[in-house]
């Protein structure tokens, strides 16, 4: 059994157009429980993305690089005080039996938790510091 690191974090898929986003939290009975939602990427979508990861106690938060779809996401949530990672996509996707954005995000979120993302890409961050 993997030990969880992270208690409330969450995983984001981003696309052009839209975020998906799996939060995971403990479910108070021991396990964790998982929450998925889909923001746009205009900049009210991002703030309320912001403001539901807040809402839900989430500090840290794992996306894929995806072109350079991620950027803007980055920038509201570092703004916004969480403790971002950015991995190279090339290192998830080779995983089997991820087939929709909803599965992507659930597997960042899942390996964040349990530590098991590495960092690949820092980008120019205005806090100066990257991820954990």
């Amino acid at each position: 059994m993997v030990e969880l690191l992270v208690a409330r974090c969450a995983g984001l898929d981003v696309a052009k157009d839209e975020v998906v986003v799996c939060v995971r939290t403990p479910d108070g009975r021991g396990g964790r429980a998982q929450q998925v939602r889909t923001f746009s990427t205009f900049t009210s979508g991002l703030e309320a993305l912001a403001g539901w990861l807040a809402g839900e106690g989430v500090t840290r938060v794992v996306m894929e690089a995806t072109g350079q779809y991620w950027k803007p996401v980055w920038y509201v949530l570092e703004e916004a005080g969480f403790a971002l990672l950015l991995v190279n996509a090339r290192h998830v996707k080779i995983l089997p039996g991820r087939k929709t954005d909803v599965c992507d995000a659930a597997w960042l979120a899942e390996c964040w938790s349990m530590g098991c993302c590495g960092g690949a890409l820092c980008p120019r961050p205005r806090s100066g510091s990257c991820g954990i």
